[in-house]
């Protein structure tokens, strides 16, 4: 959506606040012996006092209220009661939801407890990616520029990017124009980021696969080759200089559990 009056802002703010503070309290919720399905419920109850409700039940169906992977889990990954987090898990919470007509998107991979298995490196590349990517963003910006940045940071680290999950417009549904926001140069799109416009930007940083393939479940993407991934993303408002972040109260930039 393109803000175009105050009242827009304020929904939109609302929404990300929803988002953001039900993240991080599931983040810092996160500990060993627990449940991904009693996680999930923890961040249900949270939406819910907020007045907000889960986007991937509403557009999707989606058999949870947040998305919850763990470690060779990509993304989209179901809530359940027989994954167990463990010390040393990567965990990835991907929270989105829509209040009064307004919708938001927000998610965090972080090491659950201490890092025993040596995926910190991968979390903070990809927060620091992420970070570097919004402060490149304004009106005018090729899309496929922000995409190229992101996919040569990655490299950098020594890191892929997987290249068929994106960000995305956002604020009068889950996912709008303009489309796809990828993590590498996407020399077909020529679009730019338009001033006043909201979209959410998403890290996708793997260590050994560049596609996601779904599983028989029908939601859960793991590496075409394996590996591991971090994902981070913020729902902004596009400006002529530095974004506003509507979703930053989720502390991922500065986040250690």
């Amino acid at each position: 959506m393109s803000i175009t009056k105050e009242e827009e802002l304020i929904g939109m703010k609302k929404a990300s606040e929803a988002v953001a503070c039900t993240l991080r309290e599931m983040s810092d919720h996160a500990k060993p012996g627990m449940t991904t399905k009693e996680l999930d419920e923890f961040g249900a109850k949270i939406l819910a006092g907020f007045g907000a409700k889960s986007a991937p039940y509403l557009t999707y169906g989606f058999p949870g209220y947040t998305c919850i992977s763990v470690n060779n889990e990509f993304c989209h990954g179901i809530p359940s009661d027989k994954t167990i987090l463990k010390e040393g898990d990567l965990v990835n919470i991907d929270v989105s939801a829509e209040l009064d007509g307004y919708w938001s998107d927000n998610g965090n991979s972080f090491v659950l407890g201490k890092d025993i298995h040596q995926h910190q490196q991968l979390v903070d590349a990809s927060r620091q990616i992420l970070h570097k990517a919004i402060h490149n963003i304004k009106g005018g910006v090729r899309i496929s520029d922000i995409g190229y940045l992101i996919e040569t940071e990655a490299k950098k680290y020594g890191y892929k990017v997987i290249k068929n999950l994106t960000g995305h417009g956002v604020g009068r549904s889950l996912h709008e124009e303009p489309g796809e926001i990828a993590n590498y140069r996407d020399k077909y799109n020529q679009a730019r980021f338009r001033k006043n416009s909201v979209v959410a930007i998403e890290t996708f940083i793997s260590t050994t696969s560049s596609y996601a393939d779904t599983l028989k479940d029908g939601w859960t993407m793991v590496g075409n080759k394996g590996g591991f991934m971090a994902q981070h993303e913020h729902t902004i408002v596009v400006t002529d200089g530095v974004p506003m972040i509507l979703t930053e109260m989720n502390g991922i930039n500065n986040y250690t559990n």
